[in-house]
């Protein structure tokens, strides 16, 4: 479980440099970071820690990370992501 501190620090580092990144990864976290298991936590809080070139690009399909954590976690997020905006229409 984080603290009040951590879930302030994640939030913040969910807030990228690009805007299309911005759209993917707070709602994700935001939504659906709490329901996670501790390895995908883990996982997605390592996930911050790319370059936003890197991110961009594994999320728009046009590359898969070498990381297969990474490369699990990138659909994890872009499936939620849709299946809530699905959820909302």
């Amino acid at each position: 479980m984080l603290t009040p501190s951590e879930k302030s620090r994640l939030k913040w580092a969910c807030r990228r440099g690009m805007l299309e990144l911005d759209v993917i990864f707070m709602p994700f976290f935001e939504h659906e970071f709490g329901g996670l298991n501790e390895e995908q936590q883990q996982t997605f809080i390592r996930l911050l820690e790319c370059e936003d070139p890197e991110l961009f690009r594994w999320c728009m399909g046009h590359g898969v990370p070498e990381d297969p954590a990474f490369a699990t976690m990138i659909p994890l997020i872009l499936e939620r992501n849709q299946a809530r905006h699905d959820r909302l229409r």
